[in-house]
């Protein structure tokens, strides 16, 4: 269920999936976080981007690089959205999902070998509205998506429990799983979070981890 998420190995904006690693922000939840309609948009291939998990991105195509610069000079705020088709190096709105995270650029580290790797805090689920422009990044118009919670506080407690007493169980039986993941599952309090960080780290196709970072309802999710 778990990928590793001990090492901090960067996910190639142009390759595989590799693995990631993610901390507990209480605050991704945010409700006076105000975040600017428009915002250079970060295609990713293989990959999800989950609020509140931290991920770090080689960037290596040259719309990305800009997107990364210009978000990293204004406020440090990128629009991140999965491609349809991790084969294709179409980048255009065809190809690209209309649900995301918006994201906050972390640090923004040159690599010796002229690459340049950029690391992310999922913050809020986005929908893009509109692609303003493709030249010479990607911009887009994006709002704010917010979560459907639970009418019945004491059944969605118990479903959370649940939740983490299976992901517990899963860590235990799977050798392979760094012990880290243990403590980290231990302290998560954020129960958004801690659906997030269990989505985020299944080992199932990112096209599966697209559909559940759609979904609206926190019971469904």
């Amino acid at each position: 269920m778990f990928e590793e998420i001990s090492r901090m190995a960067p996910i190639d904006d142009d390759g595989d999936f590799l693995p990631m690693m993610s901390i507990d922000e209480d605050d991704e939840l945010q409700k006076n976080e105000i975040y600017p309609d428009i915002m250079p948009i970060l295609p990713l291939k293989n990959t999800v981007l989950f609020p509140g998990v931290v991920i770090p991105i080689t960037v290596g195509r040259e719309k990305s690089i800009k997107a990364v610069q210009k978000a990293y000079e204004n406020n440090k705020i990128i629009g991140v959205l999965s491609q349809r088709d991790s084969n294709s190096d179409d980048i255009s709105m065809n190809n690209l999902y209309r649900i995301g995270t918006i994201a906050r650029i972390l640090r923004l580290l040159k690599m010796p070998d002229g690459s340049t790797t950029v690391i992310l805090q999922g913050r809020k689920r986005m929908e893009l509205v509109e692609m303003i422009s493709e030249e010479p990044l990607l911009q887009g118009d994006v709002r704010v998506m917010d979560y459907i919670e639970s009418d019945d506080k004491m059944e969605f407690d118990a479903m959370i429990s649940t939740l983490r007493d299976k992901a517990r169980e899963i860590v235990d039986l799977s050798p392979n799983i760094p012990n880290e993941a243990q403590v980290m599952l231990k302290n998560i309090n954020n129960e958004v979070f801690l659906i997030n960080f269990i989505a985020s780290n299944m080992n199932i196709k990112p096209t599966a981890k697209q559909s559940i970072l759609e979904i609206d309802s926190l019971v469904q999710k």
